[in-house]
């Protein structure tokens, strides 16, 4: 299965409202190789992101091809177990007295904390506490999510993303509204994640928070791919000043980019 294509798009064009928020737009994602996708705000990132969780379809056009898994059609509840995605709105869906655990067990029902008529078999725990131990939390799983720190209630979703041991790991701005310490934290098990085989797509406003092991980075900009090349070529000077609207520079050290004004 290893870099066959999970993710096929090609001539597309998104609408949201009134906003045509992808054009023309053409992109292959393969399982095997992680990658980081960049750009400035209304660059298009959200958007593909629903295309790539199947939430959105791209106008109809001849020409235009968006396959996920090999498939033109889809259900979210097969992708939903074959694609772990991680959102930083995620942790407002639930209630602060959500005890932990239920915020992983749900993610097995497709839903967003316990609801009293859901049963939960053996393998089901298991499944649960198998991604919360993974994930060093396994120790915080009966306390309350409102009462867990930021970084530690990222975990738990990063677990709960894991429980179906999906073909793909989505994160999208993973260290927002995170501290120093916690983005460190989610750093570390990016990178364990990574040295274990996922396939992981990093969606990030921070070139500094791509782990070395990714290689591939994606530049977009308004509604299309502006670059698309090994990380040291994606990530230069000129390409991210001309990006972001700003003079930038980039230096580089055991293969993490850091990004300072220039």
């Amino acid at each position: 299965m290893d870099h066959e294509p999970f993710l096929e798009i090609r001539d597309a064009t998104v609408w949201r409202g009134e906003t045509r928020a992808l054009r023309d737009f053409s992109l292959t994602l393969r399982h095997g190789e992680s990658v980081a996708i960049l750009g400035p705000n209304g660059a298009g990132k959200s958007t593909l992101l629903k295309l790539l969780t199947g939430e959105v379809r791209p106008e109809a056009n001849p020409q235009t091809v968006c396959r996920l898994f090999d498939e033109e059609l889809w259900s979210l509840e097969e992708l939903r177990h074959r694609i772990g995605v991680v959102m930083p709105e995620d942790v407002a869906r639930f209630e602060r007295e959500e005890v932990a655990r239920d915020v992983v067990l749900s993610s097995l029902r497709g839903a967003f904390g316990r609801t009293r008529d859901m049963r939960f078999s053996a393998k089901d725990r298991a499944a649960a506490d198998a991604a919360i131990s993974r994930l060093g939390v396994a120790h915080l799983a009966a306390r309350a999510f409102g009462t867990l720190s930021s970084g530690e209630r990222r975990r738990f979703l990063i677990a709960r993303a894991l429980v179906h041991d999906p073909e793909v790991l989505v994160l999208d701005e993973p260290s927002t509204a995170l501290d120093f310490t916690a983005a460190m934290g989610l750093t570390s098990v990016m990178r364990e994640l990574l040295d274990h085989g996922h396939t992981l797509v990093l969606v990030t406003h921070h070139p500094g928070e791509i782990p070395p092991e990714i290689g591939r980075v994606i530049l977009l900009e308004k509604g299309g791919v502006r670059v698309d090349a090994p990380k040291r070529k994606a990530l230069k000077n000129e390409l991210l000043s001309e990006l972001f609207g700003l003079p930038l520079r980039v230096t580089w050290s055991d293969g993490w980019c850091e990004v300072r004004p220039g």
